[in-house]
């Protein structure tokens, strides 16, 4: 089994376009299992025999920790950008969250504060290394730490979600609570 390929064909499937493989998710993004891999199925002739067990071994072989598998449904965590805003209940985030971004981004992001863009929700780290990770994977530059002052900005009526254990959610965030990483760790 191509576990791999099979994430990212669940990602853009519960992520990005359930419609095209014949999934409706409900308002917290769950979906049937057994409505899953019967789109899977069909979209691939060697999943045919594709089972709940192979997603789970998926999920826990996976460090991302992206889907969530529970009482005979699926869901991805985060990243979606269908239409539909997925409902996530707001809760108080630590005091710094982390956004990994190219310099050119980090200068718009400084000066707009930070947007969901395409995605639903802006995607937080609990630590600087994920941070690093996901900028470096959207980006050939040498990758710029933002530190969002999290609970600043919670207690000033911004939202927070918990996405999963090293992942936050927010609506957006103003620039006034995000600050520049520097090389010694401290925050400008």
């Amino acid at each position: 089994m191509d576990y791999k390929r099979l994430s990212k064909t669940l990602a853009y499937a519960l992520r990005h376009a359930p419609e095209e493989f014949g999934l409706e998710l409900d308002t917290e993004g769950w979906v049937d299992v057994e409505d899953v891999l019967n789109a899977l199925r069909a979209r691939r002739k060697r999943w045919d025999r594709l089972a709940e067990h192979h997603l789970a071994t998926m999920i826990a072989r996976s460090d991302k920790k992206r889907y969530e598998l529970r009482d005979g449904r699926i869901r991805a965590f985060y990243g979606h950008s269908v239409p539909e805003k997925m409902q996530k209940t707001p809760n108080e985030p630590p005091e710094v969250l982390y956004h990994g971004t190219s310099p050119r981004t980090a200068a718009i992001i400084l000066e707009q504060g930070l947007k969901p863009m395409s995605r639903q929700y802006v995607h937080l780290s609990t630590d600087r290394s994920t941070a690093d990770l996901v900028a470096r994977r959207h980006s050939d530059e040498s990758p710029v730490i933002l530190g969002v002052l999290a609970l600043d900005a919670h207690r000033a009526g911004v939202s927070f979600y918990h996405g999963h254990e090293d992942i936050w959610l927010a609506d957006g965030v103003p620039a006034q609570f995000i600050r520049v990483f520097d090389q010694s760790d401290e925050m400008e």
